[in-house]
């Protein structure tokens, strides 16, 4: 059976190449790679391909060819590599890979900063705001960024966000003679015209002498910045949650976030999922921003607008909370109902008659399995001489559950 060798590249040149690796390069007749790569090679003897944007004529090469080739890839080729794309598009036993130094593994060794507890993100991969979203749920990330989503533009999504508190290196041209990396902080990323050759690395720094939040549920209301009356209660959070029945790798729309005290409960629920909290009012919005910064919540995406025309660009969800649909009650729910799976749920909070029976309506009639919850409060009043209970309106749960 032919075999089809990808070669990774070192940052340090053809000295970083190991002796076999040097070996199977001498032996080979046809040599696939970018022209930097093939550039450590002037003295190879068989045919040389350029690898570029051209990757499914590469493929086409290498499923024909019959003599010895190897691929030269940069680094580890399985790491944000071409050895992903080679492998879905031709046999695995096909293919020996031998992998080299990769350029995020080099980069963390030059600011002489452990590596093993990182996150690794392809901006190009995944565009700006998904990559900020890893980011902002991890404490170490790095960032292979391009020409598009450069640092500086990261920065301004994380700032845009209030989850700038990470300590910042931008590592160019790694292994070259124009090697240079700046230490700064997430503002200081916006002075810098990064080269495009470069590996973003971000690290949480927390606040000295601050407290980092230990999640818990029932938050005390009094933690969150709110417009007064705004909020779900302590209380009525925690069992709505259990009525949401959530699991660790859900995506969860919270729509009408108000303060976004729902999502921050959410949030440390759903290790390996996604929240969108989807806020129209710009008062509540900053005041989710200081929230979500407060309370380090890590998978939470803050969503501008209003539902449900906003909601079209987001992921399909597994599980839906309505704390606020502003008058636009019925339409949110027919595109939720749109949108979510069998199995899905939806949990509203009413406090007024009017929602309770438009909800109730809308789910007999869509089909769901409907269950009301009443909720009612009274907690003693602080700093009185006498335990004085103070009574909260009812507040009603319901859960829809799609069949």
């Amino acid at each position: 059976m032919k075999k089809i060798y990808v070669i990774g590249a070192g940052v340090e040149g053809q000295e970083g190449f190991s002796g076999r690796a040097l070996e199977l390069v001498g032996r080979a007749e046809i040599l696939f790679g970018g022209e930097r790569l093939l550039a450590l090679f002037p003295d190879f003897a068989g045919e040389t391909v350029v690898i570029g944007s051209n990757l499914g004529e590469i493929v086409e090469r290498l499923r024909k060819n019959e003599r010895r080739a190897v691929v030269l890839a940069s680094g580890d080729p399985l790491f944000f590599g071409v050895g992903r794309y080679l492998l879905r598009n031709l046999p695995e036993e096909e293919f020996e890979f031998v992998p080299n130094v990769s350029s995020v593994q080099y980069a963390f060794a030059k600011i002489k900063e452990p590596w093993d507890d990182a996150v690794f993100i392809s901006a190009h991969g995944r565009g700006l705001k998904g990559a900020v979203d890893r980011i902002v749920a991890n404490d170490k990330a790095a960032v292979l960024t391009d020409e598009d989503n450069t640092p500086a533009a990261i920065a301004a999504e994380l700032i845009e966000r209030g989850r700038d508190g990470y300590a910042a290196w931008v590592c160019e041209n790694l292994g070259t003679a124009e090697e240079k990396i700046i230490e700064t902080d997430v503002k200081g990323l916006l002075e810098i015209e990064a080269a495009p050759l470069n590996v973003l690395i971000l690290i949480k720094e927390y606040e000295a002498g601050g407290d980092e939040y230990v999640p818990t549920l029932g938050i005390p209301d009094e933690e969150f910045s709110t417009i007064k009356k705004l909020i779900t209660k302590e209380e009525i959070r925690v069992v709505t949650l259990a009525k949401l029945k959530l699991r660790h790798d859900m995506t969860l729309w919270d729509l009408g976030a108000g303060s976004g005290s729902v999502s921050i409960e959410a949030d440390h629920l759903l290790p390996n999922g996604r929240i969108f909290a989807v806020e129209r009012n710009p008062q509540c919005i900053e005041f989710i921003k200081e929230n979500l910064n407060k309370f380090n919540a890590r998978h939470v995406t803050l969503i501008e607008g209003e539902a449900p025309a906003c909601l079209e660009t987001l992921p399909d969800p597994d599980r839906v909370f309505i704390g606020g649909s502003g008058g636009n009650l019925w339409d949110i729910l027919e595109a939720v109902d749109g949108r979510l799976p069998a199995g899905g749920r939806v949990v509203l909070n009413a406090v007024t008659l009017d929602t309770l029976t438009a909800a109730n309506e809308y789910f007999d009639n869509a089909g769901y399995q409907v269950e009301v919850t009443t909720i009612n409060i009274a907690r003693t009043r602080p700093l009185t001489d006498y335990k004085m209970f103070e009574a909260y309106n009812p507040v009603y749960i319901i859960t829809g559950l799609k069949e």
